[in-house]
């Protein structure tokens, strides 16, 4: 059978194949790549000459480049275009990847040799991102147990095999349990206060899930997301908010509970076996924030700036609601009500104002326009390059040079075969070989509002800033120069990567660049400056919640990973007390957020989520130097470009960072930024 993932990539830019690769491909496929792996190894074991970076770390750092690229492909389209049979070939192809990634981590030979050339290192005169590259392949094989003895190096293979199968289990139980829940209405009544747009996409979800003439409710934010805020009927607020909070937490087959434990269980001890305290404090031994205490010193820091304007805010929210209607019992389903409600009479803005600027096609083309400004980018649409979904838009790269730079793929819209949330990926990673500099190819994900047969695709400001922050990820990997593909693009501490994506955000709220794309959709008529105004007026308004809720978020994370979890019987009970601090509404028995959070519990982020805010302080203070010298200057924006995005994980953030800066990040910039002082 001939294979279209092992064979070369012929397409423009060795674009991947989507249209040639079928399921059955992917389990042979990732077999002989696994098998060539081995051979490389092989290779780099039985190496009889001098033990030098060139000899043996180049040759591990560049091998294994088939599993890559078939293993880049088929996670990406099972998140983002998934399906039965995918999500079963997952099961096997999952736990392979795992052991055979033990098989290399935990060889004792092939570690010696790395030993060799890291401990004599100061004997070559390696530059920066080597020295970077020879640390972080040595501490790899520490930190994934080459020290330990073969009992214990079984331990984390069996720890690490479990592990992989739980995570594909939550996330499989999560997309399910969102897919399953449709909320469907015949009542006209039901449909008060809710935008035109909304109930046009709800009708035709309807007519696609066989429920004609009636309108019909997901967990997918598009449409929760409106609902909760606009919906005039409480109970059916409630309804879809109760829903969303008991996501695999109902006790059913979908239920996530035991695989949450088990989980922080399994990672404990892999800690625990490795010779740290707690999975936080193996995760941030690599991170900026360095311990498990630096974490919590910030997350206390914000709470104690943070919680009391939250608590002002909150109890304005419900003298609102209780004004308005009487509510007493002042619930979650109640807050985005309300508050969207008290933020339209208070700054005459809200969401429904701004959509009609903000088209998903022009909000794209402006963030092409930013890109432009700043780097010097030029984004051509092209046909040529297969697509993986008949939605997927595909894009050419080039510099001011018309040299070629990346392709980009923008995936904009929900469907079933695609998880929930935003991100950015790649189907190939920058590197340096025999002289070439392979370019990347990168993607953006997202779920933004569908189109109607009215009503293009409009988006609300917090789907505009989500797109500019995902694009922000995607110039991370477009732009970098490393010589590694294990240091490029986004390939740095987790707590860095958050910086170039919630930097970008803040040129959302700037006239300046609103103009290049903010156009009514109807008119052409830019968005007015006194709309503008109204924006950034109305951003902070809420920040204090905006903060303890990130914040509650952050400590949960910790909860589950900085002690001992195995005296966790009850995740609800677990939950409250571990943000007892920073509950600002009552609790509503039978929710849960641990059992839907995939980020912690099935992404890169666990011990980790606190990064959000670690870079917010770092993304306030750096776009405060383009507030002061022009928001397009392209002297300030080379130094961004040359110091973080190019760069990668190449050297530590810290570094990098002041390199940009000048000086170190202070964390008054995102308190001045979200009028906290």
């Amino acid at each position: 059978m001939s294979n279209p993932l092992l064979e070369k990539f012929t397409n423009p830019h060795g674009a991947r194949p989507f249209d040639t690769i079928k399921n059955e491909h992917y389990m042979p496929a990732i077999k002989e790549a696994i098998k060539m792996h081995k051979e490389e190894i092989e290779a780099i074991k039985n190496f009889d000459g001098e033990l030098t970076f060139a000899n043996i770390i180049e040759p591990y750092a560049n091998s294994g480049s088939a599993i890559e690229d078939i293993s880049m492909i088929f996670f990406n389209l099972k998140s983002a275009n998934t399906n039965d049979e995918m999500n079963e070939i997952a099961k096997e192809f999952s736990p392979l990847l795992t052991a055979h990634g033990n098989d290399v981590n935990l060889d004792a030979d092939l570690f010696a040799k790395v030993k060799v050339v890291f401990d004599n290192k100061e004997n070559e005169d390696l530059n920066a991102e080597q020295m970077t590259l020879l640390t972080k392949i040595y501490k790899g094989f520490v930190r994934n147990g080459a020290l330990l003895s073969e009992e214990d190096k079984n331990k984390v293979r069996k720890i690490d095999e479990e592990l992989s199968k739980l995570g594909l289990e939550f996330s499989d139980n999560l997309l399910k349990e969102t897919n399953k829940f449709e909320m469907i209405l015949d009542n006209k009544e039901d449909l008060a206060g809710l935008p035109e747009g909304l109930i046009e996409a709800a009708a035709m979800t309807a007519t696609e899930k066989g429920h004609e003439g009636k309108w019909v409710f997901t967990l997918d934010y598009p449409s929760f997301g409106p609902f909760i805020t606009y919906a005039q009927n409480r109970e059916l607020r409630k309804k879809m908010t109760i829903a969303s909070g008991t996501k695999c937490a109902k006790g059913d087959e979908l239920d996530n509970q035991e695989n949450v434990k088990r989980i922080a269980q399994l990672r404990f001890e892999r800690a625990g076996i490795l010779g740290y305290k707690s999975h936080a404090d193996y995760i941030l031994e690599e991170r900026m924030a360095m311990s498990a205490q630096n974490v919590f010193d910030l997350l206390n820091n914000l709470k104690e700036k943070a919680m009391p304007a939250a608590v002002e805010h909150m109890d304005e929210v419900k003298a609102y609601a209780k004004e308005q209607d009487g509510v007493e019992d002042f619930s979650s389903w109640d807050y985005m009500y309300y508050y969207e409600k008290l933020k339209k009479e208070r700054y005459s803005i809200d969401d429904e104002m701004l959509k009609p600027y903000f088209k998903l096609e022009n909000v794209l083309n402006g963030v092409f326009e930013v890109a432009t400004k700043l780097y010097g980018l030029n984004f051509k649409e092209v046909s040529n390059i297969p697509k993986y979904h008949q939605d997927v838009m595909t894009y050419e790269i080039t510099d001011r040079d018309g040299n070629f730079i990346s392709l980009f793929y923008g995936d904009y819209f929900p469907r079933s075969s695609k998880r929930g949330g935003a991100w950015m990926t790649a189907f190939r990673e920058q590197y340096v070989l025999n002289g070439e500099d392979v370019r990347p190819h990168i993607a953006n994900v997202c779920n933004f509002t569908k189109p109607t047969t009215t009503k293009p695709s409009l988006l609300t400001f917090n789907e505009v800033t989500t797109l500019f922050h995902e694009f922000g990820h995607a110039l991370h990997g477009i732009l970098t120069k490393c010589q590694y593909r294990m240091l490029s693009g986004p390939n740095v501490y987790w707590d860095f990567v958050e910086l170039p994506s919630q930097i970008l955000e803040n040129w959302c709220f700037e006239k300046e660049c609103l103009d290049l794309f903010a156009k009514h959709y109807e008119t052409g008529e830019l968005i007015p400056a006194e709309l503008v105004q109204k924006l950034k007026d109305s951003s902070n308004f809420g920040e204090g919640r905006h903060t303890i809720r990130q914040l509650s978020l952050g400590l949960l994370d910790m909860a589950w990973h900085s002690g001992d979890p195995s005296n966790i019987t009850n995740v609800e009970e677990f939950e409250n007390l571990a943000t007892q601090d920073v509950q600002l509404l009552p609790k509503v028995p039978g929710t849960m957020v641990s059992t839907s959070f995939g980020h912690i519990f099935a992404g890169g982020y666990s011990a980790g989520y606190y990064s959000y805010k670690w870079a917010e302080v770092l993304d306030a203070d750096a776009f405060e130097l383009f507030l002061e010298e022009g928001i397009f200057n392209t002297t300030i924006a080379d130094r961004f470009r040359e110091n973080i995005l190019e760069k990668g994980g190449s050297e530590h953030p810290m570094d990098l960072y002041k390199r940009f800066r000048g000086r170190e990040p202070e964390v008054d910039a995102l308190l001045r930024r979200g009028g906290l002082i």
